[in-house]
């Protein structure tokens, strides 16, 4: 028997799946999806440019309680920052990094919202 995703979980993997789809159409190549280190994840990472780019996607059904975004705080920064360092230190990337935010509200059209070198 397979039990259906709660709401919260499906909205977050629909999220996903459209945040590494506006990607690829802005030229970012995904390498990976739902990278896990330790107690730390990343949601996408992506390369464009020589760039190698570690994205957070936050996603909402709507914004009754705030935007997608402002859920990254400094927690979830240290622990994507610790699972980007686990990653470079794997693969011996020595080049540019950067970290950004894809936040989606699922509104009707959904809502994309790109914020490029969102925190160091």
């Amino acid at each position: 028997m397979i039990l259906p995703k709660a709401n919260h979980l499906s909205t977050g993997s629909d999220g996903e799946d459209r945040a590494a789809a506006y990607l690829q159409q802005q030229g970012y190549g995904i390498l990976l999806r739902n990278y896990k280190a330790g107690r730390g994840e990343v949601d996408i990472i992506a390369e464009k440019e020589g760039i190698l780019v570690f994205v957070e996607v936050k996603t909402r059904a709507n914004d009754l309680f705030g935007y997608p975004e402002e859920a990254v705080n400094n927690r979830k920064q240290q622990m994507l920052l610790n699972a980007a360092e686990a990653y470079i230190f794997k693969t011996g990337w020595q080049h540019d990094i950067r970290f950004d935010i894809v936040a989606i509200t699922m509104s009707d059209p959904p809502e994309v919202f790109h914020i490029e070198d969102a925190f160091h």
